[in-house]
């Protein structure tokens, strides 16, 4: 399995981008929080995308 494939790489990307802009005002265990959540939800809609096929 290769990590570096555009289908991971950009929704990380974006996701790391977003939390930044919206994240400013945040505190360390909320942004923690948010990261957390957002990448189980990558890593789940890869995984049935993955199974679909």
């Amino acid at each position: 399995m290769n990590i570096v494939r555009p289908e991971i790489l950009v929704p990380v990307l974006m996701s790391c981008a977003l939390l930044w802009w919206i994240g400013r005002g945040m505190g360390w265990t909320t942004r923690l929080t948010v990261v957390s959540i957002t990448l189980v939800i990558i890593v789940a809609v890869l995984w049935i995308e993955r199974a679909m096929q």
